[in-house]
């Protein structure tokens, strides 16, 4: 008895506080979770006319009011009478209404001193079809202005090939051949009105190629190319192809 009064006792004494804790402590778990489901499972305990409160919807807003109707307007109609041009109302209400009925007007006088086709009611030597025959016949009596035809034009390479009517073909280089050198050389050329080539300019190709196809494309011909009837020149391109038979 002594020895357990002392604070301290070496740690010879073995309490069982520890186990104690601990089945406390679960035992309190316990009773929590306890208190948790008992309402998820006895939902009657549930307060119900507050639950209905949240599940009821609310009621829908009033109709809007109808539109107010347009006034009516009453118009009160007053026969009147005129008397030496001042208006007066009349003291009684007639019985019997008469109707007045008016002459109808006289068709125009046609008059015969016209030219024929002319507007009827002109005047004699008129003009046929009035105003606006006068002025469509001086329209068509003025000179139709002629569009001046250009000197020369551009073509396509394909539209001028058409034209072609003597065309004479390259003389393949010697050396461009032990070389095995072949292409397109292409070639800016200048037609006149005869179909005659004029000017020749190189555009792309191998320059051991392009000599000879300069000096072939000198001697092409064409047929003139027409624009509004009238021979005019042209500016077009041509491709001379060189190529080695097996290669």
């Amino acid at each position: 008895m002594f020895e357990d009064s002392l604070i301290e006792s070496g740690g010879r004494l073995k309490t069982r506080r520890g186990r104690t804790s601990a089945i406390a402590f679960l035992l309190e778990i316990m009773i929590i979770i306890v208190m948790i489901l008992i309402p998820l499972i006895f939902t009657e305990a549930l307060p119900r006319t507050q639950l209905m409160t949240f599940l009821v919807a609310p009621p829908p807003p009033p109709p809007p009011p109808p539109p107010a109707a347009a006034p009516v307007k009453i118009v009160k109609v007053i026969q009147t009478d005129i008397v030496n041009g001042e208006l007066r109302t009349p003291t009684k209400i007639p019985q019997k209404v008469q109707m007045i009925k008016e002459d109808e007007a006289p068709p125009p006088v046609m008059s015969t001193a016209g030219v024929i086709g002319g507007v009827p009611g002109g005047v004699p030597g008129g003009q046929m079809g009035g105003v606006i025959g006068g002025i469509v016949n001086a329209a068509s009596n003025l000179p139709v202005p002629k569009i001046a035809t250009p000197q020369r034009i551009r073509v396509s390479s394909g539209v001028q090939s058409g034209l072609l009517i003597r065309k004479v073909n390259p003389t393949y280089p010697p050396l461009a051949r032990q070389a095995r050198i072949q292409g397109v050389v292409i070639l800016q050329a200048q037609i006149s009105k005869e179909g005659n080539i004029e000017n020749l300019q190189l555009i792309s190709g191998h320059p051991m190629l392009a000599p000879a196809a300069i000096d072939a494309v000198k001697q092409w011909k064409y047929k003139p190319y027409l624009l509004n009837g009238e021979p005019v020149e042209v500016e077009t391109q041509v491709q001379v192809n060189f190529t080695l038979s097996g290669g």
